[in-house]
């Protein structure tokens, strides 16, 4: 469901909740290849976190964090996914600066973010604007959203996940 106002940006309400299947989406990764969220159905679990932007402070943060438990998070069969509004190649950038073992899925145009309702009314320093509210997405290998995190905190989010996905085993 939509609403437009003049006063604030329009929201989406339409965030799949636990339980639900995860919505599938399609994209090219950093090697050119096209990735399917379904081709890892039956195959692993699934971190799919949303951020903002590449090279700013709280997304380096993130980014960092999964990248420096990314042996664990393998070691458990759990794939990681980010998305956010970035272009491929500002993607590229950010994961050889990075150092980022995992995907990055460019999301230019907002379809991936509004498929999973997370893009929508922001405000910073008094201005009202449409953006990616950083959100986590945790998916069991049947495909099925096993637990949501929004408003995340990018210090200490990847360990908070690897316990959560512990927890469910």
């Amino acid at each position: 469901m939509r609403y437009m106002s003049k006063e604030t940006p329009t929201a989406i309400s339409n965030k799949p909740s636990v339980g639900d299947v995860a919505p599938d989406f399609d994209f090219i990764d950093a090697e050119g290849n096209t990735v399917k969220l379904s081709d890892f159905r039956n195959k692993k679990k699934i971190v799919l976190y949303f951020y903002p932007k590449d090279f700013t402070p709280g997304c380096t943060t993130e980014a960092a964090e999964f990248t420096k438990y990314y042996k664990k998070f393998v070691e458990s069969g759990i794939e990681i996914i980010g998305v956010s509004p970035d272009n491929l190649e500002s993607h590229k950038r950010f994961g050889e600066k990075m150092g980022i073992p995992y995907k990055l899925a460019p999301d230019d145009n907002n379809e991936i973010s509004k498929k999973y309702g997370v893009y929508g009314p922001k405000s910073f320093m008094g201005k009202n604007y449409d953006g990616v509210n950083r959100t986590t997405f945790l998916i069991d290998t049947n495909g099925a959203i096993v637990k949501v995190y929004p408003k995340v905190k990018p210090l200490g989010h990847s360990e908070e996940i690897l316990k959560a996905f512990e927890t469910m085993q």
